[in-house]
């Protein structure tokens, strides 16, 4: 996500209906996931999935499903919203036409508004077992979401224990639902400077917040510039484990610009500028068994002033770049 877009706004109102009987796959992949990083290891177990407003592309499910198929992507992000007020059996028949062209769903993100006031923070949670419900009808696993990088009145203390305890409580109605919970740190020094109480910012405290939840079902969303702009390193990727990472987001970063002068929404396709370590990126996802989505977020201006067809090539022949960077 850019640094604007992550302002505090109000949030989602997704109603959706209860869970039905086609969600038991979904509540047994907590149970399946690899703990250790030689699990998997030297297999590539990840997928290409298309995150379509990412690049500007507006499109319903369907249409998604249709340039996934089109341009080669194996995962399309979902969209709850779509599927309140269809029955159980039409949300069964959508989940196996997606089955039948070999398309799967990637991260949902999190509509609970856990950033400003707690009368949001609960309206939101009030409503998120519905959409839970529905995300679980649909097969969905995962929900990821980002967390600011400061904040002009709560301490770091302060603020790390309203994000441990608002947190916790939307993961247990997620886990609740066969789903985890992916956080993503801010990583560049000019998004945090702009804070008067700098927070989390980098891989390691992200993961003591984690921790911290404590529900089986948290983990991280990695996304390669927040990596790179937070001075993250190989050695540190292989720390983690399967169960450690739920989404992971690839991206470039402009050539000439020195990595604490890095501005959030001034990035670019992955594998373009060289200047993010995509190989030892990628390559340390294999090595831990990563499993789920990795899709492109490059906030890229010009990308998105094309038409859709062109910004969905350029995107699929980006993630093919950083496939062909897996050592064989």
């Amino acid at each position: 996500m850019s640094e604007t877009q992550r302002q505090p706004s109000a949030s989602l109102s997704r109603r959706a209906f209860l869970q039905s009987a086609a969600a038991a796959a979904a509540a047994l992949h907590l149970a399946d996931v690899p703990t250790g990083a030689s699990q998997g290891a030297g297999k590539v177990r990840f997928y290409k999935n298309l995150g379509h407003g990412h690049i500007g592309v507006r499109a319903n499910q369907q249409q998604a499903l249709d340039y996934a198929v089109k341009f080669g992507f194996e995962g399309i992000t979902p969209n709850p919203g779509e599927f309140e007020n269809r029955s159980a059996a039409e949300i069964r028949d959508w989940v196996e036409t997606m089955k039948s062209k070999g398309v799967r769903y990637g991260a949902a993100g999190l509509s609970v508004e856990f950033r400003r006031d707690q009368e949001s923070f609960e309206r939101g949670l009030e409503r998120l077992p519905k959409e839970a419900a529905i995300l679980r009808q649909l097969g969905v696993t995962r929900v990821a979401t980002w967390i600011l990088p400061g904040h002009g009145e709560l301490t770091y203390l302060q603020n790390f224990k309203q994000h441990e305890r608002r947190l916790r409580e939307a993961a247990k109605v997620l886990g609740d639902h066969g789903i985890r919970l992916g956080l993503e740190f801010v990583g560049p020094r000019t998004s945090r400077a702009r804070n008067r109480f700098p927070f989390i910012c980098a891989q390691n405290d992200m993961m003591e917040l984690v921790e911290a939840i404590g529900t089986p079902n948290v983990g991280l969303l990695m996304d390669s510039w927040h990596w790179y702009t937070s001075h993250g390193t190989v050695e540190e990727l292989l720390t983690l484990s399967n169960k450690d990472i739920v989404h992971v987001h690839v991206n470039d970063a402009p050539a000439g610009i020195a990595v604490d002068e890095q501005v959030d929404n001034r990035r670019a396709l992955p594998v373009t500028t060289g200047v993010i370590d995509m190989k030892g990126f990628i390559n340390a996802l294999v090595k831990i068994g990563y499993d789920g989505p990795v899709e492109c977020e490059p906030f890229d201006q010009q990308l998105r002033q094309t038409d859709a067809e062109t910004a969905l090539q350029k995107t699929a022949d980006a993630l093919k770049r950083v496939w062909a960077l897996i050592d064989s």
